[in-house]
């Protein structure tokens, strides 16, 4: 990350392992024409949690949003805000496939959900934001049949419902249903949304910068070119960057780190040919006018 100029950077990270924790970093630093903001959000084994965040910090990293796929993990997440006060904000979401590892995993239902819904209230004063992870995915061997995609749908739109209830923003997932999640989107009256790793038609996503979302995408788009179309598309001021780390690094075989961040926004400016500051500063911009609760706890 270079340290003179730093965007907010959106940045989700998954893992099939069990132990970990989905947790994103906000970060603010001095410039010389003011402030900027780095967000941040990524999955780290609870071990090795010390170990990311030095190496987060020392690209400029100060504050992590930390993010569930699972209500298990809600708990937990919030415990880390209470280990890190002023660094972590906790993101409660419940993802569209569930599982306790890779071998295992099957698509939500209603019941996967049902444990959660107490925690959203609870901690309504606490999080920032709902997801990541909620949305769908289609991919046909979690969704076989008919009935498990209504199903998700279902838990999808309750989430949404929630996030209106409490004023927060999605950050959502979409996986081989990218049509039918901007449209449940927008059948919900969602304003505030970052589809995170978004691999859609560009006409879909279209629809989405239509109603105001924000797109997010993280360092192994530099290894592949199929999103090139969908970059140059999507305007720059709906444009977050993230890098799903531990997956999605510019290494697939080495663990994927917030570290990384830099390289989606230098990326996105070689595609849109401009240059690599323009992108970091609009994408701050994106970043501070979806993530409203986190602006309020920024480092004076």
């Amino acid at each position: 990350m270079h340290s003179a100029v730093l965007p907010w950077l959106l940045v989700v990270h998954k893992s099939d392992r069990p132990a970990v924790v989905l947790s994103s970093v906000y970060d603010t630093t001095w410039l010389p024409a003011g402030k900027s903001f780095v967000i941040t959000f990524f999955f780290c084994v609870l071990q090795d949690l010390d170990d990311v965040i030095q190496r987060a910090k020392q690209a400029g990293v100060k504050t992590l949003v930390s993010v569930t796929e699972k209500a298990s993990e809600f708990e937990r997440v919030i415990q880390l805000s209470k280990i890190y006060p002023g660094l972590v904000a906790p993101c409660l979401g419940i993802h569209p496939v569930q599982g306790p590892g890779s071998q295992d995993l099957c698509s939500v239902t209603v019941q996967d959900l049902e444990p959660a819904l107490p925690l959203f209230q609870k901690y309504r004063e606490d999080i920032v934001a709902i997801g990541e992870q909620i949305g769908l995915d289609f991919t046909p061997w979690y969704t076989p049949h008919a009935q498990q995609r209504e199903e998700q749908q279902a838990v999808f739109r309750k989430q949404l419902q929630i996030s209106k209830e409490l004023d927060l923003p999605v950050n959502v997932h979409s996986r081989s249903a990218a049509k039918v999640t901007i449209g449940i989107l927008k059948e919900q009256g969602i304003t505030r949304a970052l589809l995170h790793n978004f691999a859609g038609r560009p006409s879909v996503a279209l629809e989405g910068v239509q109603m105001g979302y924000y797109f997010s995408f993280p360092p192994a788009v530099c290894r592949n070119e199929q999103r090139v179309r969908l970059i140059k598309q999507i305007p720059l001021e709906h444009i977050c960057l993230e890098t799903d780390s531990p997956a999605l690094g510019p290494d697939k075989h080495v663990r994927n780190e917030p570290k990384n961040i830099s390289l989606s926004s230098e990326y996105i400016a070689q595609v849109k040919g401009i240059p690599p500051e323009r992108v970091v500063e609009t994408t701050t911009q994106n970043a501070l006018k979806l993530f409203p609760g986190i602006k309020t706890s920024t480092p004076k």
